[in-house]
């Protein structure tokens, strides 16, 4: 099994980050105490400073210093539930995950989950390549659940290896009433984290995002 994050600093502990944010804090509230202490010592003694107006002063510091602190927490939280998310996601590599993607195509059959709607009584599977050409239009039941894409030509002849991606079009008598993507199954080979979210990488390479996937199951 193969688990890596192509974020290192998601991985990383964060306490470089929350030192910095401290260190921001600990900053700001030294040159909050100068400028204090200078507006003080340079207030007219005729019309001092309100103690109401330093309380004041200093509840809006004390503030964003615990703003601060909340941000810096929350993003320490935030890559902490990422990388669990990512850990469970490896028990998922060498399962076959079933999602809308580009399929690869090696000269073994496809699993095909057509989805049509629900009110068609005609379905029509349609094959496009990588470039998004139609290569194969293959009439279907409605009823089906799973299509087996041989990927051959009319004559026998397979096609070229590459991605293939998959739509169907729902008719009703000669009426088309919806055409959607449909999903494949493909092999999970590797888990990674991306900006805090988890992705899949699957055969040929595609990545899909792991919230996409609808269902898993042993490889055929």
């Amino acid at each position: 099994m193969q688990v890596t994050s192509s974020n290192p600093s998601q991985a990383a502990p964060q306490n470089g980050n929350a030192a910095t944010g401290n260190e921001t804090v600990n900053s700001d509230y030294d040159v909050f105490l100068k400028l204090l202490t200078a507006q003080i010592k340079n207030q007219d003694p005729l019309s001092p400073m309100k103690s109401d107006d330093f309380s004041s002063q200093l509840a809006q510091f004390s503030g964003v210093e615990q703003q601060v602190k909340t941000n810096d927490l929350l993003e320490a939280l935030g890559a902490q539930m990422s990388m669990m998310g990512m850990g469970e996601m490896a028990t998922w590599i060498g399962l076959d995950a079933r999602a809308v993607a580009a399929a690869s195509f090696n000269g073994s059959p496809i699993s095909v989950s057509p989805n049509p709607a629900a009110s068609a009584d005609r379905a029509v599977l349609v094959v496009r390549d990588s470039s998004g050409n139609e290569v194969q239009r293959q009439d279907f039941t409605p009823s089906t659940n799973e299509i087996q894409w041989a990927g051959v030509d009319g004559n026998g002849a397979p096609f070229a290896s590459g991605l293939y991606s998959f739509e169907v079009e729902s008719y009703s008598g000669d009426e088309l009433i919806g055409t959607t993507k449909a999903e494949i199954y493909s092999r999970v080979l590797e888990a990674k984290n991306r900006n805090g979210e988890t992705v899949l990488v699957l055969e040929g390479g595609v990545e899909v995002p792991s919230t996409s996937v609808s269902a898993l199951r042993d490889p055929v």
